[in-house]
């Protein structure tokens, strides 16, 4: 039986922390040691901007003390992983560098969509109801130490994502000051959030009724964990006794009470008064607290990636399903996109051997096809401007900055001239790599998407595979197919330039 055991570390807003994990097929996740260390790495990034030189050089000693307890362990894998302190921080990369000098461990900063989608995988690695919870309207509240997601499901698809600035340590800093002139601190609290709040439900959440919420963070749902006895299901008044708990009380008081440290005590109120005005506005019967942390989410990623574990719910489609939601928000042809990804999918599978591309570029694919045409809502003229500055100005659960902005690029060369890599370096931060991936994407794109340049859907059936060299696509259609297949031109060649491979029609005319 393969054993693996792997080392997830999570440098988060206050505290970094490394759990340690044997991963088997039979088996699953289970948690050998978890070492916590207390550092607020928000408080520097949220009050000055950059963390300083002190913090840092702390930070890589509790990462080399990591890197001890790892080879005990004997760990055969390992990731490590930044969340908002030092995404937001200015001298992020300067960071980045001197940790790994000083400790040879390559630190990955999550963007926020990937934080919350592997957050949101940690709740699968240990609620198994989960794909039967979601098949209901259900939102998932994730309050972190920067900000807070909210992500609604219903009939197990993810409906919306969306972040909102306010975490329990951000929270904290912005209103240190006026603690003791309030009266109510937690009436300041609410007002400081309650319009956002408000906003995301006028906007997304309408007539939708939520019958579950899932609490997730650090803190509070680890807390109403054990205050419950171990059961991951409470009703809204066990919440509020807990809640009524924690307000009524100083830091001093709740860390004696608690068991905890004063640190954490002081951002238990925050955080407890977030969840609540969530709770409020959502109107939910019942609340799940799983008590889980990004560390298991980590543990469970690397595991599927690694094909020791595999999900019942498919997290992919509920990136593609995001952006088709996106699509929907901005008016594009629901019929026209779909055919598009019916032509572009098999092209690209049928080629496998030929551009070498993987599951994930045909992901990006999938989005970018859904995605092309919505910058039409804003703009017929200048629709592929604005297309990509809605993908880049979206979050996008699951996707990383960079894979954000090939899909922008993608769109944006499949009706625009490729330009050179110079150029395209000059203002983006892609790779060479990511370059040419581009333009095999936009390729196909550029193809598929004149395929159906009436937006008429004339192909009833599609077949594609590589023969002699060429790229031989058979359709079947009931209609005229006269235009498509004299505009044609310019993106075949374009095609042949970059696969070496020529796509030829085959048109079977159904009477």
């Amino acid at each position: 039986m393969q054993i693996l055991t792997f080392a997830a570390i999570d440098v988060g807003a206050y505290n970094v922390t490394m759990e340690i994990f044997e991963i088997t097929r039979k088996t699953g996740l289970k948690s050998l040691n978890q070492v916590d260390y207390r550092m607020e790495l928000g408080r520097d990034t949220y009050a000055r901007g950059k963390i300083g030189n002190e913090m840092v050089k702390e930070l890589c000693q509790v990462l080399n003390d990591f890197k001890r307890i790892m080879e005990e362990y004997q760990v055969d894998d390992y990731r490590a992983c930044a969340t908002s302190a030092l995404r937001e921080a200015q001298n992020v990369e300067i960071v980045l560098g001197k940790i790994y000098q000083n400790t040879g461990l390559k630190v990955h900063v999550l963007s926020n969509s990937e934080q919350r989608f592997v957050g949101y995988k940690s709740i699968a690695s240990s609620v198994a109801a989960f794909p039967q919870i979601i098949e209901k309207g259900t939102a998932v509240i994730d309050v972190g130490g920067g900000s807070s997601q909210i992500s609604l499901f219903d009939k197990d698809m993810l409906v919306t994502t969306q972040n909102i600035r306010v975490g329990s340590l951000r929270l904290r800093e912005r209103l240190q000051g006026l603690e003791n002139e309030a009266r109510h601190y937690e009436v300041l609290v609410e007002e400081f959030i309650r319009n956002e709040i408000v906003s995301f439900k006028k906007i997304h959440l309408k007539d939708r009724k939520i019958e579950n919420v899932i609490l997730i963070g650090d803190y509070l749902p680890r807390l109403l964990v054990h205050e419950t006895g171990d059961r991951q299901v409470i009703s809204k008044d066990k919440f509020m006794e807990l809640y009524q708990k924690i307000i009524s009380r100083s830091p001093i008081e709740l860390a004696m009470i608690m068991n905890i440290p004063l640190e954490n005590a002081t951002l238990l109120m925050p955080a407890a008064i977030i969840y609540r005005c969530f709770l409020d506005e959502l109107g939910a019967d019942t609340i799940w607290a799983p008590g889980i942390v990004l560390t298991d989410g980590m543990a469970y990623d690397y595991a599927e990636s690694k094909k020791m574990l595999r999900s019942s719910h498919n997290f992919d489609n509920d990136i593609v399903m995001a952006c088709r939601n996106i699509g929907k928000r901005y008016g594009v042809s629901k019929s026209h996109v779909q055919a598009v990804a019916d032509i572009a999918l098999p092209i690209f599978d049928s080629m496998k051997k030929v551009h070498g591309l993987g599951a994930r570029e045909r992901l990006l694919l999938e989005c970018a096809v859904y995605l092309h045409d919505c910058g039409k809502f804003i703009s017929l003229v200048n629709s592929v401007e604005c297309t990509c500055q809605i993908i880049m100005a979206t979050e996008i659960i699951g996707l990383s900055h960079r894979e954000r902005e090939m899909i922008a690029q993608t769109v944006r060369f499949n009706t625009l001239p490729m330009e050179s890599y110079e150029r395209v370096s000059r203002w983006t931060d892609l790779t060479l790599e990511d370059y040419l991936t581009i333009t095999k994407l936009a390729a196909i794109l550029r193809l598929s998407n004149a395929m159906d340049r009436s937006h008429l859907q004339k192909i009833e059936r599609l077949r594609a595979a590589v023969r002699d060299g060429k790229l031989v696509l058979n359709l079947e259609t009931k209609k005229d197919y006269t235009l498509e297949k004299g505009l044609l031109g310019e993106k075949i060649e374009f095609f042949e330039e970059v696969f070496g491979v020529r796509p030829v029609l085959k048109v079977k005319r159904k009477l």
